[in-house]
């Protein structure tokens, strides 16, 4: 799967548009990472367990929206964005979009 954050895959040329996918998850805090952030906040640096915490929320992401690619016949996605939102004060999701695509 070939997967690009521009409108097209370059020295390819779009066959057909199959459609959005989408992929996203949701993760919650852990009150062990809340009292260790709170610490480095105070210090100040990188807070390594929630960069760890978000890398792999954005490649799970990623799988799903090309699980959905998959079911829709395509081979590539086009225009992939990532978006972000805090679903409650101590859970946030991560949304990876793009547009679905066959390139030959």
């Amino acid at each position: 799967m070939i997967i690009v954050n521009t409108g097209e895959v370059p020295g390819k040329k779009i066959t057909q548009v199959c459609g959005l996918v989408r992929g996203n998850t949701i993760r919650a805090r852990h009150v062990g990472r809340d009292i260790k952030a709170a610490l480095r906040n105070l210090v100040g640096g990188e807070i390594r367990d929630y960069t760890k915490m978000m890398a792999e929320s954005r490649e799970q992401a990623i799988d799903r929206m090309i699980e959905e690619a998959d079911q829709l016949g395509a081979n590539a996605i086009v225009n992939v964005r990532f978006t972000t939102s805090m679903i409650m004060q101590s859970a946030s999701e991560i949304l990876a979009y793009g547009t679905a695509v066959k390139v030959e």
